[in-house]
Protein backbone atom coordinates (compact mmCIF):
# COMPACT_ATOMS: atom_id res chain seq x y z
CA UNK A 1 0.00 0.00 0.00
CA UNK A 2 1.31 2.94 -0.78
CA UNK A 3 1.41 6.38 1.90
CA UNK A 4 -1.59 7.70 3.18
CA UNK A 5 -1.50 11.49 4.52
CA UNK A 6 -4.48 12.77 7.11
CA UNK A 7 -7.36 13.31 4.74
CA UNK A 8 -6.47 10.03 2.41
CA UNK A 9 -6.65 8.28 5.99
CA UNK A 10 -9.94 10.41 7.17
CA UNK A 11 -11.37 9.27 3.70
CA UNK A 12 -10.59 5.47 4.02
CA UNK A 13 -11.86 5.44 7.38
CA UNK A 14 -15.32 6.67 5.76
CA UNK A 15 -15.40 4.24 3.25
CA UNK A 16 -14.69 1.22 5.78
CA UNK A 17 -17.05 2.45 8.31
CA UNK A 18 -20.01 2.64 5.00
CA UNK A 19 -18.60 -0.69 3.36
CA UNK A 20 -18.35 -3.25 6.80
CA UNK A 21 -18.88 -0.79 9.42
CA UNK A 22 -22.44 -0.33 9.54
CA UNK A 23 -22.40 3.16 10.64
CA UNK A 24 -20.53 5.11 12.90
CA UNK A 25 -20.58 4.54 16.38
CA UNK A 26 -22.05 8.44 18.15
CA UNK A 27 -19.72 10.73 19.06
CA UNK A 28 -19.87 9.94 22.88
CA UNK A 29 -19.01 6.22 22.16
CA UNK A 30 -16.38 6.83 19.96
CA UNK A 31 -14.98 9.37 22.84
CA UNK A 32 -15.04 6.38 25.27
CA UNK A 33 -13.00 4.12 22.62
CA UNK A 34 -10.34 6.98 21.98
CA UNK A 35 -10.28 7.06 25.79
CA UNK A 36 -9.68 3.32 26.36
CA UNK A 37 -7.12 3.21 23.09
CA UNK A 38 -4.90 5.72 24.50
CA UNK A 39 -5.19 3.55 27.85
CA UNK A 40 -4.12 0.56 25.76
CA UNK A 41 -0.87 2.89 24.32
CA UNK A 42 -0.40 4.01 28.11
CA UNK A 43 -0.12 0.45 29.09
CA UNK A 44 2.74 -0.61 26.88
CA UNK A 45 4.45 2.56 27.03
CA UNK A 46 4.91 1.95 30.96
CA UNK A 47 5.86 -1.74 30.53
CA UNK A 48 8.08 -0.84 27.61
CA UNK A 49 9.91 2.69 28.65
CA UNK A 50 8.56 3.20 32.63
CA UNK A 51 9.00 1.00 35.41
CA UNK A 52 6.15 -2.17 35.62
CA UNK A 53 6.67 -5.10 34.01
CA UNK A 54 4.63 -6.74 31.25
CA UNK A 55 2.00 -9.01 31.78
CA UNK A 56 1.61 -11.67 29.98
CA UNK A 57 -1.61 -10.92 28.44
CA UNK A 58 0.42 -7.76 27.29
CA UNK A 59 3.83 -9.28 25.31
CA UNK A 60 1.60 -9.79 21.93
CA UNK A 61 0.67 -6.03 22.02
CA UNK A 62 1.85 -3.90 19.68
CA UNK A 63 2.93 0.11 19.57
CA UNK A 64 2.56 1.16 16.21
CA UNK A 65 -1.25 -1.31 16.20
CA UNK A 66 -2.38 0.93 19.41
CA UNK A 67 -1.15 4.40 17.87
CA UNK A 68 -3.12 3.37 14.61
CA UNK A 69 -6.11 2.36 16.50
CA UNK A 70 -5.71 6.08 18.09
CA UNK A 71 -6.05 7.24 14.63
CA UNK A 72 -8.21 5.36 13.22
CA UNK A 73 -10.80 6.60 16.06
CA UNK A 74 -9.25 10.27 15.91
CA UNK A 75 -10.44 9.69 12.19
CA UNK A 76 -13.81 8.72 13.30
CA UNK A 77 -14.46 11.85 14.98
CA UNK A 78 -13.16 13.92 12.74
CA UNK A 79 -15.27 12.65 10.16
CA UNK A 80 -18.23 12.81 12.71
CA UNK A 81 -17.55 16.39 13.15
CA UNK A 82 -16.88 17.85 10.69
CA UNK A 83 -13.09 18.40 10.88
CA UNK A 84 -10.52 18.18 8.59
CA UNK A 85 -7.61 17.26 10.41
CA UNK A 86 -5.10 17.78 7.54
CA UNK A 87 -6.01 22.12 7.93
CA UNK A 88 -6.62 21.75 11.62
CA UNK A 89 -3.21 20.09 11.94
CA UNK A 90 -1.67 23.09 10.15
CA UNK A 91 -3.38 25.68 11.49
CA UNK A 92 -2.31 24.15 14.70
CA UNK A 93 1.69 23.65 13.69
CA UNK A 94 0.50 27.38 12.76
CA UNK A 95 -0.06 28.23 16.16
CA UNK A 96 2.85 25.99 18.63
CA UNK A 97 5.17 27.86 15.78
CA UNK A 98 4.23 31.23 16.34
CA UNK A 99 4.01 31.01 20.10
CA UNK A 100 6.37 28.31 21.24
CA UNK A 101 9.10 29.42 18.33
CA UNK A 102 11.81 30.77 21.02
CA UNK A 103 10.35 29.25 24.15
CA UNK A 104 11.81 26.08 23.85
CA UNK A 105 15.61 27.31 22.17
CA UNK A 106 15.66 29.30 26.06
CA UNK A 107 14.32 26.99 28.25
CA UNK A 108 17.73 25.69 29.88
CA UNK A 109 16.12 22.78 31.46
CA UNK A 110 16.30 21.46 27.69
Amino acid sequence: MEEINIRQAQQLVDEWIKTYGVRYFNELTNMAILTEEVGELARIIARAYGEQSFKESDKDRNLGDEMADILWVLCCLANQTGVDLTEAFKKNLDKKTSRDKERHINNTKL
